[in-house]
C-alpha cells in the first residue's frame, strides 16, 4: 500500500505508523462515560473510513488517511491538522 504524503510524496505504508479512527474527540468538559465510549468503544467497520496516520519515518506530520479497509484503496490523504478530524494525538 502506498501514501502520498502532502509533505514528502507518495511513500511506502511501512514509512507510516496507523494510531487508529479519526474520530471526532467529545466536548471539553464531557463526562467519564462520553471519554470511556471515545477511547474503548470503537467499531470496526469494512469500508471507507478515515484513520489517523503517523508519518514516523519521514517528515513527522500526522495525516487523516481515507480508506477502504477492505481493498485496501487509499481514497484520500491530507494533514491531520486541516482534516477536522482526529487532530494529533
Amino acid at each position: 500500500m502506498r501514501i502520498a504524503c502532502p509533505i514528502c510524496g507518495e511513500r511506502d505504508r511501512r514509512e507510516f505508523y496507523v494510531k487508529g479512527a479519526a474520530l471526532e474527540r467529545p466536548v471539553e468538559g464531557a463526562g467519564l462515560e462520553a471519554w470511556h465510549a471515545h477511547v474503548n468503544l470503537r467499531a470496526n467497520p469494512a469500508g471507507v473510513i478515515a484513520e489517523l496516520w503517523y508519518h514516523e519515518m519521514g517528515c513527522g506530520s500526522w495525516l487523516t488517511v481515507t480508506r477502504n479497509t477492505a481493498t485496501h484503496e487509499v481514497l484520500k490523504v491530507e494533514l491531520a491538522s486541516e482534516s477536522g478530524l482526529g487532530g494529533a494525538a
